[in-house]
């Protein structure tokens, strides 16, 4: 019996995802726990293995597609089924191409150049059609009208292959696109009538300089969704907020030496493995409750101070920077935020974290000190108010009893919103997160 794959809909906010990568072809045999295809949020990536064995029968979205969730992406079964009662895009496709027919058939037929006549096709109004964003973006570059294109997609909607089919039919580029191509630093040979430029001339273009036998080594790399939220939340953060950073550092003698004593027990304590950025995570949640104004949202006109901490961790993954929730962290113990935090960071680097974890945080915690970063300026996630940067450990002197002491010391950089908090409170959070932690062991008994 066939039976089909639809798009998962992971988290309550997301609307569609991005299939990045088929594993599997029309045709293949599939078993069950085969990886099927790979596809992302604007926050996460994913993996959908097959829950039922047979032969994929049919695949409807390629790779690069945006399919909404929920929606039929493929289907598997015996072979010779029958699939076309699957097919998301069946329905969409019949009423989209009976209007352009009908569009056509209206039309005044003008005589025109005969290339030119081949590539024509009807024009949909603005507001008529639906354009994915890669559709969108393809259209962009390559200078052809995507109200020429015909829709293939769910309900109407121009996917990126419509586009590419239009870029193959030699269509013309729009005036605008003609303009810049022509004013930009490429050669471009037009192959149309009087010698206009084409779509199809434009994919032939080179830099003057390589026509002239110079050579640029350069490399198009696509960004991802994923660096597209990162490098637009960061640009937005640093745009509309006023951050400073304050700069300290600790004894770490204490949060070291509970460390070995942890290790050293772990088999008859039964006490997971407790790292040093589990401890800062602990004594900045204590920390937060007597600092609201960090532990909170801001906004133009209000502000949310939040009764729990809800700590954000930066984690460096292979798809970039996710920053995954701890809720309430206050409220657990050394062991189990240990545990929780670990199983969160493992998800990200997985690319199996759910987006709902990915939201919802009142202050965030990055640590640097591995990659051995002695002092730096962290980023705040609006609305935020406040982010914690943890620097590497170094060896420093200090003056006890009129004697010079080495210690190794632990760096801490606090990025603030200036618009809500000022730099003495700042500073006190800082100050009484140093005596915590270089007291771990008394707040560990608090």
């Amino acid at each position: 019996m066939a039976t089909p794959v639809i798009m998962p809909r992971q988290g309550q906010s997301v609307e569609s995802c991005i299939i990045t990568k088929w594993y599997k072809k029309k045709g293949d045999p599939v078993a069950v726990g085969d990886l099927l295809f790979n596809y992302e949020t604007d926050k996460a990536a994913f993996e959908e293995e097959a829950k039922v064995a047979g032969v994929l029968l049919e695949i409807f979205f390629p790779e690069g597609d945006d399919v909404p969730c929920l929606t039929n992406v493929c289907v598997i079964g015996a072979a010779g089924e029958d699939v076309s009662a699957f097919n998301p895009n069946a329905t969409a496709q019949a009423p989209a191409q009976e209007t352009l027919a009908a569009s056509v058939e209206a039309a005044p037929q003008e005589e025109k150049p005969p290339e030119v006549a081949e590539t024509q096709v009807a024009t949909i109004k603005e507001g008529d059609f639906k354009i994915s964003p890669r559709a969108k973006n393809l259209a962009a570059k390559q200078g052809v009208d995507s109200r020429k294109a015909t829709p293939t997609g769910p309900n109407g909607r121009i996917i990126e292959q419509d586009i590419q089919k239009l870029i193959d039919s030699g269509a013309l580029v729009t005036s605008a696109a003609r303009e810049e191509y022509l004013t930009s630093d490429l050669t471009v040979e037009g192959t149309g009538v009087g010698g206009r430029v084409r779509t199809a001339d434009l994919a032939n273009a080179v830099p003057a300089a390589q026509a002239t036998g110079q050579t640029q080594e350069v490399e198009e790399v696509k960004l991802s969704n994923i660096r597209k939220v990162i490098a637009k939340a960061m640009h937005n953060s640093l745009s509309t907020m006023a951050q400073l950073t304050l700069n300290t550092s600790f004894d770490a003698t204490d949060v070291l030496s509970y460390r070995e004593k942890v290790k050293a027990g772990m088999e008859k304590t039964g006490v997971g493995n407790i790292t040093l950025n589990d401890m800062i995570l602990f004594a900045v949640a204590k920390t937060l409750l007597m600092h609201r104004d960090l532990n909170a949202h801001f906004f133009d006109d209000k502000m949310l101070l939040f009764k729990n901490v809800n700590l954000g961790i930066a984690v460096d993954t292979p798809r970039g920077l996710m920053v995954p929730t701890l809720f309430g962290a206050n409220l657990k113990s050394l062991n189990q935020l240990s545990s929780d935090a670990k199983a969160l960071i493992d998800s990200c680097q997985k690319g199996t974290v759910s987006p709902d974890t990915l939201k919802g945080g009142t202050f965030t915690v990055t640590n640097l000190g591995a990659l051995g970063i002695e002092s730096f300026t962290p980023v705040i996630n609006p609305p935020q108010t406040g982010i914690l940067g943890v620097d590497t450990i170094e060896v420093k002197v200090k003056e006890v009893n009129g004697a010079y002491v080495y210690y190794k010391a632990m760096g801490l950089s606090l990025t603030f919103d200036h618009r809500a908090i000022d730099g003495a409170p700042a500073a006190k959070f800082l100050k009484d997160l140093v005596t915590n932690l270089e007291n771990f062991s008394t707040l560990l008994a608090q």
